[in-house]
C-alpha cells in the first residue's frame, strides 16, 4: 500500500524570513495562508512583482536593514531604530551618517577584524598541532 506524501508547509512568517522580506508589507494572501516548500522555491526562482518591489524598496526586516547599514541588529536598537526601514530611509541615514551610525559601523568593523584574527589563530594552532609528531603509545 502506498502512503500519500504530504506537502510540507511553513507559516508565512517563516517564509517571509527565508525570502528576506518584512511580513507585514507582504500582500494579505501571503500573510494569511501557509506556504508550501514548492511555492517558496517558485517565489525564490521567479519572484512576482510584489516580491521584487519589497526586496528593492522595503520596508526591510531588521536583519536586512542592519546589513545594508553595515551594523548589527543590536546596533540598530542602540541607535533608536525600532521600525522597519525602507531603502530610501537607509540611503538617507547613510548620507546623514549620524553619530550613532558612525559608532556602530566602527564597532561592527572591529568585531569583523577580531573574528578574522581568531579564525587565523585557530588555523595556525591546528597547523601546529598537525605538525607535531603523534605521541607513542606503550603498553
Amino acid at each position: 500500500m502506498k502512503s500519500q506524501k504530504t506537502t510540507q508547509t511553513m507559516k508565512p512568517a517563516t517564509a517571509a524570513k527565508k525570502l528576506g522580506i518584512h511580513l507585514q508589507a507582504a500582500p494579505a494572501e501571503f500573510q494569511e495562508g501557509a506556504v508550501s516548500r514548492d511555492e517558496l522555491a517558485s517565489l525564490q526562482a521567479d519572484p512576482p512583482e510584489w516580491l521584487r518591489e519589497l526586496r528593492a524598496n522595503g520596508p526591510h526586516p531588521r536583519q536586512e536593514s542592519a546589513a545594508r547599514l553595515g551594523v548589527s541588529i543590536a546596533g540598530l536598537a542602540r541607535g533608536g531604530v525600532t521600525e522597519p526601514l525602507t531603502t530610501a530611509q537607509i540611503e538617507e541615514l547613510k548620507a546623514e551618517m549620524p553619530e550613532w551610525l558612525r559608532r556602530e559601523r566602527a564597532t561592527q568593523a572591529e568585531v569583523r577584524r577580531e573574528n578574522v584574527r581568531i579564525k587565523e589563530k585557530h588555523k595556525q594552532e591546528a597547523a601546529a598541532a598537525a605538525a607535531r609528531p603523534a605521541p607513542k603509545r606503550g603498553r
